[in-house]
Parts: C-alpha cells; sequence; structure tokens
C-alpha cells in the first residue's frame, strides 16, 4: 500500500511536468536547429531577410556557383508559362521566378504572333509577387526599374502572407515558391492555401533546398554548408547568424519523400520531385483537379 501510495504521489507531481511540457511542444516550432515559439518565428525569419535583402541575390550567385539561375530555368520549364495566365509566385522578393516567367511568355508571344488569334495574345497576363517581407519586395521592384519592367503591367507586387492569402479561391493558373517554403511555420497552411487557390487544372512547383544522401557527397556537401557558408555570408553581407540558419532550416527541413507526401495530403495529384545536383536541391510537382 506504502508503495501504491507513493508511486500515485509521484504520478501527480509528474503529470504536470507532462502537461507544461506538451504545452509547450504544441506551440513549438524550429528556427534553425533553436525551438521557439510559433508566434517568434515568423518575426525572426523576417529579421533574416531585412538583413540580407541588399546582398540576397549576391550571395545566392557566390553559394551556388551561379546555379541557382539554372534551377530556377528548370522550375520555370515545369511550370509551361502561357500568354493570358494568372500566376502567383510565393516568397518572390527580389523577383528571379517571376522575370523569368515574364520573358518564357514574351519569347512564346513573338513565336506565336503570326498563329495565334490576336484577342487570346491581348489577353491580359498577370504574375503576382507576393512576399512577406517588404524590403525583399523593395528590392525586386529595384531590380524590375533596372530591368525596364518597372512599368510593366503584368508585374504586381504584393505584401502577403503564404499562410493566409489574400486571393480568390480557384483564381491561379499557376504557384510557384522558390527558396521560401523552409521558412514559413506551418508548411500544412502554406500547402493548403496553395491548393485553395489554384484553378482546377493548376501546377504547384516549389525549388527548394533538400537533402544529399550519397554519403561522399552528403559529407562535403555539410562541410561546405556549416564551414564555408556562413563565413561566406559575414565576410559579404556582414551577417554570419542569418546564414547559419539558413544552413540549419534545411537539414530541418520534411526530407524530399516526406514533403511529396504532405503535398499529395494537401489535395494535389500527380505529385512528383526532381533531384538536382543529387538532392542540393529539389523541385516538387502537383496538379490540382
Amino acid at each position: 500500500m506504502a508503495l501504491r501510495t507513493a508511486s500515485m504521489n509521484m504520478r501527480n507531481k509528474l503529470l504536470p511536468m507532462f502537461s507544461a511540457t506538451s504545452l509547450l511542444h504544441s506551440h513549438a516550432t524550429s528556427f534553425g536547429f533553436k525551438e521557439v515559439q510559433e508566434e517568434e518565428k515568423s518575426q525572426m525569419v523576417g529579421n533574416v531577410f531585412t538583413s540580407v535583402a541588399s546582398s540576397y541575390d549576391l550571395m545566392n550567385d557566390l553559394m551556388s556557383g551561379g546555379l541557382h539561375r539554372l534551377w530556377k530555368d528548370r522550375l520555370v520549364s515545369k511550370l509551361h508559362p502561357f500568354p493570358g495566365m494568372k500566376h502567383l509566385d510565393v516568397a518572390g522578393g527580389t523577383g528571379d521566378v517571376a522575370f523569368k516567367i515574364l520573358e518564357t511568355i514574351n519569347k512564346m508571344k513573338l513565336r506565336t504572333m503570326h498563329n495565334v488569334p490576336e484577342d487570346e495574345l491581348q489577353e491580359e497576363t498577370q504574375i503576382y509577387i507576393c512576399d512577406i517581407n517588404p524590403r525583399m519586395l523593395d528590392v525586386g521592384k529595384k531590380r524590375a526599374m533596372e530591368q525596364g519592367l518597372g512599368k510593366d503591367p503584368t508585374l504586381l507586387w504584393l505584401e502577403g502572407d503564404a499562410e493566409a492569402l489574400s486571393f480568390d479561391d480557384d483564381s491561379m493558373d499557376g504557384y510557384t515558391i522558390a527558396f521560401g517554403i523552409r521558412n514559413v511555420t506551418h508548411i500544412e497552411k502554406v500547402l493548403s492555401e496553395a491548393y485553395r487557390v489554384l484553378k482546377r487544372g493548376g501546377r504547384f512547383l516549389c525549388l527548394e533546398l533538400s537533402h544529399v544522401e550519397i554519403p561522399v557527397f552528403k559529407e562535403l556537401y555539410d562541410y561546405y554548408s556549416f564551414s564555408v557558408i556562413p563565413a561566406m555570408g559575414e565576410l559579404v553581407a556582414g551577417d554570419r547568424a542569418s546564414y547559419q540558419y539558413l544552413v540549419e532550416s534545411i537539414r530541418r527541413f520534411p526530407p524530399q519523400e516526406k514533403f511529396a507526401s504532405m503535398i499529395a495530403n494537401a489535395g494535389f495529384q500527380k505529385v512528383e520531385y526532381e533531384n538536382l545536383v543529387g538532392g542540393v536541391v529539389a523541385i516538387h510537382s502537383g496538379l490540382k483537379f
């Protein structure tokens, strides 16, 4: 009886501790390797991108050796853009993906203008660049001006949250997100919103840094990630911490198969992915039927 009483007393003392821990974890998420409260993460990620906005494109070139441009070309080729489409590029602040989509559509217009009725070519193309960080959008608008696209009515810049988009249901022909989804607090909410705003037949595409499985390559990649990239961030952007977060956030992002399952669970069909550079990056895609 004494033993049973002691056990019950211990249980009563431990239950509040477990309950408190469960409560904490139900409202906690990751910021790199750190565990933070959900409401803190968006602010912390916002601080990262506010800090690196002005050097973001340069750092992408340096970290990837320029390969990020080819990866984005591949992303756009899978999108199959067309004149008159309504497209949403989320986390697209600096405009890279949007500019490539517009360039592809403009080339298509030139090739087909003699074979397609004029009224079809005149149908208004709209490419929305949505980003939660105003500094990133400012960089994108400046780049658009430099490329002579500052007054192009096709490009529409919008500050917005990927987890709570302001667009109507079934309003977009395409949705892209490049190097952005691993920074959100709730991946499932982002996928659900992507599904909601896409029309039937609309295509979802995500380009993201992912997981390398080849053992020797993985060791080299880990060394480069944890030793070189933060040091490069400190040297070029004056911000080691933000790039330390970058490499940690990649490791916390779901592996390719798991992420594909999450996309399918959001309602998308024909979900597939393509690894590039041995899985350094992956392009996931899905269709809404």
